[in-house]
């Protein structure tokens, strides 16, 4: 089978935040699959197939006057991004108890080994959002719970709640390439209570989980936390990342209005991750 190609935008940002937030959720809507937040900018890929040389006319942010933002594309095969991936992917410790890491990589001696091939989706552990949600999954019971986790990348946070005892796990990502890879991690991991599904939140308006897990954009919180409300069960827990420390106030002015409360959260860089207790 031939290899898909991928068209490479490499952004460069002033200033980076929140600037990058913004960018990355236009970008979306505009069919863009996966993004690589770097130190100056983004990275971010469409198939060539659904690419066209006005991809960008409707990005609004573009054309902001108070961003500088500097951008250029190339095309990229599938291949050389998984050799980029296994080329850099060093294992991720958290704490004493959990190591996320590639299928290369020597067999740690911790309770919880997750193993991860990412190719291009989002979710290794190396980025903050994702290591606070492994944090939290570490430090809460998850023994018989039935958890959500939305927009799963690459299932990572869906396989360590399996680790810990859930019973039963939906694994949601918008994304085709994430979907594809997260079923193949869950197989790589033996966590046959985990399914997953390719779409977006409408996929849980008939269902309830005692726990959920959403590590996305500030902008899709907002929009989907009512929906998360609505899926839980009493006294659930919400774990959201995904956002920064300024951001906090509209989160929790969102999530208070459906019932949800704050209480814990983790600050990592600029970044952070809250718990919220359904009741």
């Amino acid at each position: 089978m031939s290899n898909i190609i991928y068209i490479e935008y490499t952004f460069r940002l002033n200033p980076v935040h929140p600037v990058s937030d913004i960018l990355i959720a236009e970008l979306g809507e505009a069919g863009f699959e996966s993004f690589v937040e770097e130190e100056e900018g983004v990275l971010a890929y469409i198939q060539k197939e659904c690419w066209s040389p006005d991809i960008l006319n409707p990005i609004q942010i573009l054309s902001n006057d108070a961003f500088h933002i500097e951008y250029r594309f190339k095309e990229i095969e599938q291949q050389n991004w998984n050799a980029t991936w296994e080329s850099n992917f060093e294992p991720i410790q958290i704490g004493n108890q959990c190591v996320v890491r590639a299928p290369f990589h020597e067999r740690p001696n911790v309770r919880f080994d997750i193993v991860i091939m990412p190719k291009m989706s989002f979710g290794t552990g190396h980025h903050e959002t994702t290591h606070m949600m492994l944090q939290h999954i570490l430090d809460n019971d998850f023994d018989n719970k039935s958890v959500l986790d939305m927009g799963s990348g690459t299932g990572v946070l869906a396989i360590l709640a399996a680790m810990k005892g859930a019973k039963a796990i939906d694994a949601i990502d918008i994304d085709h390439w994430c979907y594809l890879n997260a079923k193949e991690n869950v197989l790589r991991n033996n966590a046959s209570q985990i399914k997953v599904y390719e779409g977006d939140a409408d996929l849980i308006e008939a269902k309830k989980y005692d726990i959920i897990l959403a590590n996305i954009n500030r902008n899709i919180l907002v929009r989907d936390i009512p929906i998360y409300a609505n899926a839980m069960n009493k006294d659930g827990m919400l774990f959201l990342s995904g956002f920064y420390e300024s951001d906090i106030a509209i989160i929790s002015t969102n999530c208070e209005k459906v019932g949800l409360k704050l209480q814990k959260k983790l600050k990592k860089s600029d970044w952070v991750s809250i718990k919220y207790v359904f009741s």
